[in-house]
């Protein structure tokens, strides 16, 4: 059987590599976050500006180009219309910004507990050695003492 060379062998070890395996899990955990924004967004902070500025529908706000094309029982749409969505564009923009948001906070928590375990306590420093004149004051004191 032939040895792994070459690509294949490259991305055997790439794939094995711890690192690959959490940033899967960062993947998975950022798709999940980016639902819960959306949500966020979608449902509980566009009623409240839609609120704010006269009830109108958020997701409505559009610029209509070419109007919708009907039958002619008025009903049934031929071709539909041609419009500037700028209401969904604010709000995918909303989205994004939480994100960013919620990110940036995480990465300022994650450096500061990095920063705490940089700081931990040091040892206190080792008294200085003692200069020739403190040597030879506390050899006096020790004759004296011995003297008596």
């Amino acid at each position: 059987m032939a040895k792994d060379t070459g690509f294949f062998a490259e991305f055997k070890k790439f794939i094995a590599r711890g690192n690959v395996m959490d940033m899967a899990v960062g993947v998975i955990i950022g798709g999940a976050f980016g639902k819960i924004s959306t949500s966020l967004v979608n449902d509980i902070i566009m009623p409240a500006v839609s609120m704010l500025v006269g009830g109108i529908n958020f997701s409505d706000w559009k610029i209509v180009l070419k109007q919708a094309v009907l039958d002619a029982d008025g009903v049934t749409e031929l071709a539909p219309a041609v419009a500037i969505n700028y209401g969904t564009f604010l709000s995918t923009i909303l989205d994004f910004i939480i994100i960013a948001f919620a990110v940036f906070c995480m990465i300022k928590f994650l450096n500061n507990l990095h920063r705490k375990k940089e700081e931990a306590p040091a040892a206190p420093p080792a008294p200085p050695e003692p200069s020739a004149e403190e040597k030879l004051l506390t050899e006096i004191r020790d004759l004296l003492k011995d003297q008596k």
